[in-house]
């Protein structure tokens, strides 16, 4: 069994808790005092279409230090978050955007920190409360520069409480793979103030000047993606799907835009790649 430590129980962060505690894996957490004390007390409850629904116990005390730690933070909250968390174990970020690798890497040993990102819908309904709605949670992992023995039994922990698993090349294949359709898809709904189905159509030569613009940072960064197969995988979303960067504006809440589309055009200016038009929606949701 491995100890585990999540930091941030929400959507993502609570499910790997209570699929993995489910499992028999020891689970702690580590959350704001009003939220660790009702985890403490109730325990996590997952009510999902892949797992099922159960209740699983969970400790608000992290074990010094764990033999892993799921970072699944709001992006905007991380370097705060970090505070709690003592250097020892694998350390897995499932965060937005591709900066936080460097933020991690200053705080913890290098070879500690695997980069990694997940597929899933799942919301955090309530302290302690899961829903998740999708068929699916796919993980995939970055093989370098952790020994690739840890990232292989890390993937084999995964594999074992029911996650999907997918162990990659390289660390720039994992997460500019996501940003390709992250950013794109994040920053135009949000733009639009609008559910994916209407952003596509209002937004669409918007859309796709930044589908094609985050292409191209990502084959400057190491890795290829297809910009007609990310329109497409958007165009085949459900009309009625919003980014959770949508739900975040809507909610008044701080937006991830630093990590999603600030480091597109971070990684683009150094890289030498042009971005006028994430540019340009990136300077308009800051005015809003």
């Amino acid at each position: 069994m491995w100890s585990v430590a999540i930091l941030g129980p929400g959507g993502v962060g609570g499910l790997l808790g209570g699929v993995l505690a489910r499992a028999g894996h020891p689970v702690s957490v580590l959350a704001r005092p009003s939220s660790a004390a009702v985890l403490e007390r109730d325990g996590l409850t997952v009510h999902s279409v892949q797992f099922g629904d159960f209740t699983v116990p969970v400790q608000a005390r992290i074990p010094t230090p764990p033999d892993l730690t799921v970072v699944a933070t709001k992006a905007t909250a991380l370097p705060e978050a970090l505070d709690g968390l003592a250097p020892g174990g694998l350390i897995l970020p499932l965060l937005n955007g591709v900066d936080h690798m460097a933020l991690l890497r200053t705080r913890f040993p290098a070879q500690d920190v695997v980069a990694g990102s997940i597929r899933v819908e799942s919301t955090r309904v309530a302290p302690g409360r899961i829903e998740h709605t999708s068929p699916f949670s796919a993980i995939e992992l970055a093989g370098d520069p952790v020994d690739p023995a840890r990232v292989e039994s890390l993937a084999a922990v995964l594999r074992e409480a029911g996650f999907e698993v997918r162990v990659r090349a390289s660390e720039a294949q994992v997460l500019w793979d996501k940003m390709a359709l992250l950013a794109p898809l994040a920053l135009l709904t949000t733009a639009a103030r609008a559910p994916v189905g209407e952003a596509r159509t209002a937004r669409r030569a918007d859309l796709e000047a930044v589908v094609h613009e985050v292409a191209a940072v990502a084959s400057a960064s190491g890795t290829t993606t297809d910009p007609s197969r990310t329109l497409t995988m958007i165009d085949s979303i459900p009309p009625a799907m919003k980014s959770s960067m949508l739900r975040d504006a809507e909610a008044g809440r701080p937006l991830e835009l630093d990590a999603i589309g600030d480091s597109v055009l971070r990684a683009g200016a150094r890289l030498g790649v042009a971005t006028p038009a994430t540019a340009r929606v990136v300077a308009e949701l800051r005015a809003t």
